[in-house]
């Protein structure tokens, strides 16, 4: 059994960040990823027109400034050429291909044991240590939950997660279920590859440029987030006018009001309220989670 003072589990952004500032105080810590690589969501689950909602100042990793030549709001590519050259300056270095199987707290010895499952080898490993950070991030697992019908569609249908880019859909019937910020830039992808796009909106949202966002992240550190609020709803009304005659309903609560509240973040516009404008991508208003439908 390994002895460690902190175990990490996950080797996305913020377990990485993690064991660098313990890595800074020289304790010992180890970090253990499921996947053959860091960041994995980054790299393997993310589709191609990615890039950063919050300005570049908000998206610094511990020890590690933004190149003053990168811009404002990077691109996916950019984002994870930081992260490499973060565990590469700050000496981490995960442990990959270890699935965590169990983590169970000893009462006698006051420690953490963990029991992980080397994919490469086959063979269990197991460690011991005085703290224990789950960093394995919301979104790590796709989540399709069971709708009736489904397994007669004829047609294809993957999670978001499994979306890269339009090209394989052009001039098709595409269903994007779900109008968080995934979906909408989907829903905006595929219309660029001549896709027929129906989107479907389950709940009120906000709306909001990168701009807004960032000049609101900004004011909330010297003005109240009510007041904040206010000025940057009047100017998304002022930028977008009324939706609610497209389908989208703005929350009573202002958006950073409603991310505090409940984490409930505004959708990022690149182009896709446009197109809803405009009729390119058609709206549909149900209650019901998250898909992609293709036929």
């Amino acid at each position: 059994m390994e002895e460690v003072r902190v175990a990490i589990v996950g080797a996305g952004p913020s377990g990485l960040a993690t064991s660098a500032c313990l890595n800074i105080q020289s304790i010992s810590n180890v970090v253990l990823e499921r996947e053959d690589c860091c960041a994995s969501l980054w790299k393997k689950r993310a589709y191609e027109r990615l890039s950063l909602h919050l300005a570049k100042q908000f998206c610094s990793l511990p020890y590690k400034q933004h190149s003053s030549k990168t811009s404002t709001f990077m691109s996916k590519d950019t984002f994870i050429s930081y992260v490499d050259s973060y565990v590469s300056e700050l000496n981490i270095t995960p442990r990959y291909s270890r699935c965590v199987v169990s983590a169970l707290f000893d009462e006698t010895k006051k420690k953490w044991r963990i029991e992980a499952k080397n994919e490469a080898s086959g063979e269990m490993e197991s460690y011991a240590s005085d703290y224990l950070v789950v960093a394995s991030g919301k979104n790590s697992e796709p989540f399709i939950p069971k709708v009736q019908g489904l397994e007669s569609f004829k047609g294809e249908v993957i999670h978001s997660s499994d979306y890269k880019c339009g090209e394989p859909y052009r001039g098709k019937d595409v269903l994007v279920v779900g109008c968080g910020n995934s979906g909408m830039e989907i829903s905006n992808d595929l219309t660029d590859y001549e896709a027929r796009t129906t989107i479907v909106i389950r709940s009120p949202f906000h709306v909001l440029t990168k701009k807004m966002v960032h000049m609101g992240m900004l004011m909330t550190k010297y003005l109240p987030v009510g007041f904040v609020d206010t000025l940057i709803s009047f100017a998304a009304k002022i930028k977008y006018g009324d939706l609610s005659k497209h389908g989208i309903h703005r929350p009573a609560e202002g958006p950073f009001v409603l991310k505090t509240l409940n984490g409930k973040t505004p959708i990022i516009d690149g182009g896709s309220i446009n197109k809803i404008k405009s009729n390119k991508i058609k709206v549909t208003y149900i209650y019901i989670y998250i898909y992609v439908y293709i036929y």
